[in-house]
């Protein structure tokens, strides 16, 4: 059995929402680019140029990428052969949510009542997704989101009958829908399967995964190459300027499901889809 203080956790998590908001995944920063080789739009093309001199200059500066920095996703995966001690797992994590946002300076926009709206001041609390797995370590992977493409975001429970067509209709019409609202080029993360709340963390998840990576069932990946061809004919384009690169990549997540049932979840993500991830 290996010990690990929940400081550790508190100190890595606080680490990672400031990595995130200041530096895109590598794989991501990629994938922009290649999209700017492909765009036909000369305005699409120049949107993807101050894109690319954002990334730059808030590498070079230390500064957000976006000025929404989101609201902390954190999910942690617990090997079974871990003894957390020091005090309380939840608690540490808000904690290092609360210091990251505070000595990184980054916006705090959560509040904590729905419809009372009083900002908590410090970003927390966190959604947390806990996992335990096999092992003696802890991975923990930080995942900012913003509202902008949050707001995007739909689901719809689909009965077993329905086609492949008409999930990627589905998926493109949730997009076509969004236009221009969460800052494309997007990148997609879509769950198939589970139940009501399953499908939408499958759909979060999939926002986490490396957009070079695609769904290891030859099915599925079928299904996620012709989701981002769809959507890319919708001609939204850069920041909804027009243009032939409105998605940088659709990832797709599966589950188990009912014989009644065939839920599908649409995550939407802007252009930089932050995520950042550390094992202790």
């Amino acid at each position: 059995m290996r010990e690990i203080n929940v400081s550790q956790i508190t100190e890595a998590v606080s680490g990672l929402c400031i990595k995130a908001n200041k530096l895109l995944p590598e794989d991501m920063c990629e994938c922009i680019k290649r999209g700017a080789s492909a765009e036909v739009s000369p305005v699409g093309r120049g949107v993807f140029d101050d894109i690319i001199a954002n990334l730059d200059a808030a590498e070079r500066t230390g500064l957000p990428i976006c000025q929404d920095t989101g609201m902390a996703v954190i999910f942690i995966e617990i090997g079974q052969d871990v003894h957390l001690v020091g005090g309380n797992l939840y608690e540490a994590i808000n904690k290092g949510v609360s210091k990251g946002y505070t000595e990184g300076l980054l916006r705090k926009s959560v509040v904590g009542d729905p419809l009372e709206r009083v900002n908590t001041n410090d970003n927390t609390p966190a959604v947390i997704h806990a996992d335990i797995v096999s092992g003696d370590r802890v991975r923990i992977v930080c995942a900012p989101k913003g509202f902008g493409s949050e707001n995007m975001s739909r689901m719809k429970m689909f009965t077993p009958s329905a086609t492949k067509d008409e999930i990627v209709d589905f998926v493109t019409d949730v997009c076509a829908k969004a236009g221009s609202n969460p800052c494309p080029p997007i990148v997609i993360g879509v769950g198939i399967g589970g139940d009501f709340e399953l499908c939408a963390l499958l759909a979060k998840r999939a926002l986490c995964r490396s957009v070079s990576v695609r769904n290891p069932k030859p099915l599925y990946a079928e299904l996620e190459a012709r989701m981002l061809e769809r959507i890319n004919r919708l001609g939204i384009g850069p920041q909804g300027f027009g243009g032939t690169q409105t998605c940088l990549a659709v990832n797709i997540e599966q589950s188990a499901t009912h014989i009644a049932g065939l839920p599908v979840a649409v995550n939407v993500g802007c252009h930089v889809t932050r995520h950042a991830e550390i094992i202790i």
